[in-house]
């Protein structure tokens, strides 16, 4: 900033403005004095030249835009020059300019913005792109093109869209291309991708071939095969001419070139054959603008301008709007009274006894009206909407997305702000509700470097020998995981044979080397093996490592080849069943509760049938048998007294389905109690782990300990550190009395593989946790997708299970359940068909009640109560006793029944009379034979 100053006062001092003034002009004056600045001899420059001349001469020609108000251009070449974008645009000031076009380079847009802050001249840029122009430190600096921090957004989305996760970032080193960079690299974080090499190439078109070499061949030293290339179009293609030459543009290789080739490529095509081999299979950008009539008409109007021999490019068209843009600004300028006028800045004078001429800093008086009428632009161009949003950018950003192949190129989609990728125009998907969908985002198919359609997997090892360093734990325990053989670098076991297995499916060569993690005295912690891989130490950890939420926050996990879970072991014997064994089944609360219903169900249909059932009649000692022999006859449904009631008939039914719960239940814990093993311990699993005060066992290393600490709120007290399957057995055997433990907590495998030898423990309770294990890789490592894909394949042809039997099917125990608890029974699993028992025992004898009531109040009193002395009350109880006592045999069902009776006794007796008269006929008829006889 100081040498800016230092060379502005300098060109004062040698009379760049050897006078001050105050230009006063007309409302509409006659003519408006504009200014341009880029780089003429460039790409851009020689089609943004023509451009902005022909917008000029649209808008003169046009009256109803200014009013016969002529615009008048001035141009001046920058060279992507600080030092001459400055001294340019201090020229400009002793032309009345009122606003400039330009610059084209963000390194000149960076500089001269201050001028035009402080002299408060709008600058329209048409191509400088750099994400950092913002307009909180530049109000006066518009941009008029689409701003790289959208085609960083683009590049990001593609590399995303692939699958790739590392890419490379060859730049300019000036503001455009550090800053563009560093959008990209914001972008690809936001979609866990990231840069994993950048380097700057001097921005000077003399750059030796020799420079950009050492810069390729570093890169193809470096795992991702990702290249983005932002530069301009003289290092660009220096830059491919060099990969082609390092054989960077074959196989493998994946090329995204930013809108400086597209830009050649539309405004130079064809180039030379050389060239454009060196570019084959190369992805680039281009300022997407929605097809119209009328840009179609400037298209055929420039190549008769041009005769063909310029394409025309995006920043051709953008640089055509902006005067456009001006044009309709200034209308709307004068409209509003706006006067073009200029005044001396109060800030700066003349220093005394010095030949500066400071007072010549001239401000624009209604450059800040003019400002405000530009932004707030709505028309549309050839370009599309000419709108700006709250940050000053053009509105509705988009991208085409180019493959170039042959002898030209090809368009395979779209990006856009709006949707994404998609092979539908953004035109539209404007007409649609957004959608950022997986599904959604599409490209067509790509020709890649090396004239392969087959999409480039992104990465390769690195060319320099450099092995990758493998962590792998030093078990001391359950070595048939893995181990280290004696004497060796060598490792062996399940999870070494899953790793090497794995890698022979990979389609390419992965070199690598184990190192040991541990002392070889006792098992390491898995945690700080992961915690290397952070550290740099390994390059990847394979061994029994579980895939838990603490390490999957700082390692990505291959997908999981063995299923894990948190188990709890616990030692079991058959206990001694005894003489009194057939009372275990039921708890005593429970026995008490069901001997007493067999006695209140007894009472209750007693009470029910007592008035109008003979079998429930008789003498006290007679109905008191009843009672307790029907109870509990119930009990094998051998009862042999028939209920008559309605509802005795409905107290037995709900009673009966009581006991055929009960014995049901009874007979099946009774069987398990004399035929399954029991606990010896009394943690049953996980709630009991919890509340238990007894000590707990885990595994030395393993994550168990804080899982138990953390997770479960065990205290630490409580936990009891074992370094081997034999330390799990002798605790276990030892019990907490002895100083052992009740109970060991561990992981699946580890606990399958501890009782295929150990027959005297079961697992108690349910898998708590689910979980597996995997090979831990750095964060975005493209290894583990693609190991994750072999442990798949391995799955699928059955070659996991292979290595799982060869390491870990040693069975010695016989097959055993592993049920080894059988609970007593409760209360609280029956209290629902008490209760619903009870209730209906209760309603029955209601509803009995009301009825003795009812009759009580409508049989009227015998005369000896109505006579007698006692109380009424007593009286009234004794016939209330009397009438549930009384034979019910009044009543219209005692009428029939007894008529049946009667009827049925008749014909006995009619039959009886019958057969008395024939056999007194038969005597008779007997003795008279004899007697005639005689």
């Amino acid at each position: 900033m100081n040498a800016a100053w230092f060379i502005l006062l300098l060109f004062l001092n040698l009379g760049v403005f050897q006078f001050g003034y105050s230009r006063n002009a007309s409302a509409r004056p006659a003519v408006v004095n504009i200014g341009a600045i880029f780089t003429l001899d460039s790409t851009i420059g020689r089609v943004a030249k023509i451009a902005i001349d022909e917008a000029v001469k649209d808008v003169n020609s046009n009256l109803s835009i200014l009013q016969g108000t002529k615009l008048t251009v001035t141009m001046q070449n920058s060279n992507c020059s600080g030092f001459l974008g400055m001294v340019e645009a201090l020229w400009y000031m002793e032309t009345d300019v009122v606003a400039i076009i330009g610059p084209q380079c963000s390194v000149v847009a960076h500089i001269i913005s201050h001028v035009a802050n402080e002299l408060q001249i709008p600058l329209l840029s048409f191509a400088a792109t750099d994400p950092t122009l913002s307009s909180l430190q530049f109000p006066f600096f518009v941009r008029t093109t689409q701003s790289d921090l959208y085609q960083m957004t683009a590049v990001a989305e593609i590399v995303d869209h692939y699958g790739w996760k590392e890419v490379i970032a060859i730049f300019i080193d000036d503001d455009g291309g550090r800053n563009g960079v560093s959008a990209l690299n914001d972008k690809l974080a936001e979609r866990r991708c990231r840069i994993s090499y950048k380097v700057g190439i001097q921005p000077d078109s003399v750059v030796n071939r020799g420079a950009i070499m050492d810069i390729l061949v570093k890169v193809a030293l470096i795992q991702s095969r990702i290249v983005v290339l932002h530069v301009n179009p003289i290092i660009g293609f220096k830059v491919f001419s060099v990969a082609n030459y390092l054989g960077m543009m074959g196989n493998g290789y994946v090329w995204i070139a930013t809108d400086w080739l597209s830009s050649v490529l539309d405004s130079a095509s064809p180039l030379p054959s050389e060239t454009m081999d060196t570019i084959q299979g190369v992805l680039t950008l281009r300022q997407h603008t929605p097809d119209s009539d009328r840009k179609r008409a400037f298209f055929s109007r420039w190549n008769k301008i041009t005769g063909g021999s310029l394409g025309l490019n995006s920043y051709g068209l953008y640089a055509y709007d902006s005067v456009w843009l001006l044009a309709h600004a200034l209308d709307a300028f004068f409209n509003q009274g706006g006067v073009i006028s200029f005044s001396n800045d109060s800030r700066i004078h003349s220093v005394a006894g010095s030949t500066l001429h400071l007072e010549a800093m001239n401000i624009f008086d209604d450059g800040m009206l003019l400002l405000n009428n530009i932004l707030l632009s709505n028309s549309v161009g050839l370009t599309g909407p000419l709108k700006f949003n709250s940050d000053r950018s053009l509105i509705l950003p988009a991208y085409d997305i180019i493959n170039v192949l042959g002898t030209g190129f090809r368009r395979i989609g779209y990006w856009s702000n709006y949707s994404g990728l998609s092979t539908v125009s953004p035109e539209t998907l404007y007409t649609k509700p957004p959608n950022r969908s997986s599904a959604s985002q599409k490209l067509y198919s790509v020709i890649w470097p090396g004239e392969t359609l087959s999409k480039p997997r992104g990465w390769v090892f690195p060319n320099n020998g450099k092995q990758l360093q493998i962590g792998v734990p030093n078990r001391v325990s359950y070595r048939e995981f893995v181990s280290q053989v004696r004497g060796t670098d060598l490792f062996k076991g399940f999870c070494i044979d899953v790793f090497t297995a794995a890698v022979n499916l990979l389609p390419y060569a992965v070199p690598y080397k184990f190192i040991s993690f541990g002392d070889g005295r006792k098992n390491p912690s898995y945690t700080e093996l992961v915690n290397k891989i952070t550290t740099g130490d390994f390059d990847a950890v394979v061994g029994d490592i579980a895939i838990v939420t603490n390490r999957t926050k700082i390692v990505d996990f291959t997908q999981p080849y063995v299923s894990s879970g948190m188990l709890i072991v616990a030692p079991f014997k058959k206990q001694n069943t005894g003489a009194w064994a057939f009372l275990r089944p039921f708890s005593p609360r429970l026995w008490i509760i069901t001997g007493s219903f067999f006695l209140i169900v007894g009472i209750v249909v007693w009470i029910l049938e007592h008035r109008i059932n003979d079998d429930f009649r008789g003498s006290p000692k007679h109905q008191i048998i009843t009672i307790l022999w029907f109870s509990f006859s119930t009990l094998f449904f051998a009862h042999r007294e028939n209920t008559m009631s309605t509802l005795g008939r409905l107290v037995l039914i709900i009673w009966l389905f009581v006991v055929l719960i009960i014995n049901s239940n009874y007979t099946a814990s009774l069987t398990s109690i004399l035929t399954v093993q029991q606990l010896s311990s009394p943690i049953k699993g996980v709630e009991s782990l919890i509340t238990s005060d007894e000590p707990v066992g885990y595994q030395v290393g393993s994550f168990a300990e804080h899982y138990l600490r953390e997770e479960l709120n065990i205290s630490k007290s409580r936990l009891v550190a074992l370094g081997s399957p034999e330390e799990y057995a002798l605790a276990l055997k030892l019990g907490p009395e002895k100083g052992g433990v009740a109970a060991v907590v561990d992981e699946r495998p580890y606990i399958e593989l501890f009782l295929s030898s150990q027959c005297t423990f079961r697992i108690v309770g349910q898998e708590f946790t689910k979980s597996g294990w995997g090979f831990a890789f750095p964060r975005d490592s493209p290894l583990a997708i693609d190991m994750s894909t072999a442990i798949l394949a391995l799955a699928e042809n059955g070659d996991l299970q292979r290595i799982h039997d060869k390491w870990l099917m040693q069975s010695t125990c016989s097959l055993e359940s592993t049920e080894i608890e059988s609970n007593q029974l409760h209360l609280s699993s029956f209290w629902g068909l008490f209760l619903i028992c009870g209730i209906t025992c209760f309603i029955a004898l209601l509803i009995y009640f009301l009825q003795i009531l009812r009759r009580l109040r409508s049989v009227p009193p015998p005369e000896s109560a109505s006579t007698g002395q006692g109380s009424p009350r007593s009286g009234r109880l004794q016939r209330f006793f009397s009438l549930m006592d009384e034979k019910k045999d009044q009543s219209k069902s005692g009428q029939k029944r007894r008529k049946v009776e009667k009827s049925l006794s008749d014909n006995d007796r009619d039959d009886e009379l019958g057969g008395k008269s024939k056999r007194r006929e038969t005597e008779m008829s007997t003795g008279s034979n004899v007697n005639s006889s005689n």
